[in-house]
């Protein structure tokens, strides 16, 4: 069972449950450097456009930008570089054979801080959406919105 996250940091990618239909979640360690975690303890994460990959048999995640540390000097990271995923053998077979699926990609959802202080990554294996697959999810958001609120409409 995967811990938690913590209520401080918890970086979330919200395009991706527009873009996509979500199948199967995973939680994946990630290899960063020095100024890359404290930029990450400090929020400045954007996961939008980012994907994940396979690169001779190692999951590899793009795009995702990790600010520079305003203190970093000349330690500094580059910002879109590409990160290894830490996962074991089993979960990379199984993501592995459902990758060659047509249509089917692997998406960062979610970036957080475990109690132990390592920065998790949340990946899901996921289908494209077609347009009228994302005004059926727009439609049940503001329905979703109106019930809470106390609509009828």
């Amino acid at each position: 069972m995967p811990k938690k996250p913590t209520a401080d940091i918890n970086i979330k990618n919200r395009k991706a449950e527009y873009e996509y239909h979500l199948l199967s979640t995973f939680t994946a360690g990630i290899v960063l450097t020095g100024t890359e975690i404290k930029s990450i303890r400090a929020g400045k994460v954007n996961l939008t456009d980012s994907y994940c990959s396979f690169i001779n048999g190692e999951l590899w995640a793009h795009n995702i930008h990790i600010s520079e540390y305003a203190n970093g000097s000349y330690n500094n990271h580059e910002p879109k570089r590409d990160r290894k995923l830490l996962l074991n053998k089993k979960e990379l077979k199984k993501i592995q054979s459902k990758l060659n699926d047509r249509g089917m990609t692997i998406i960062p959802t979610q970036m957080w801080i475990n109690e132990n202080g390592y920065a998790k990554l949340d990946i899901a294996l996921a289908r494209g959406k077609k347009m009228f697959d994302k005004r059926d999810s727009i439609k049940e958001k503001d329905q979703r919105r109106a019930a809470a609120r106390g609509d009828e409409d």
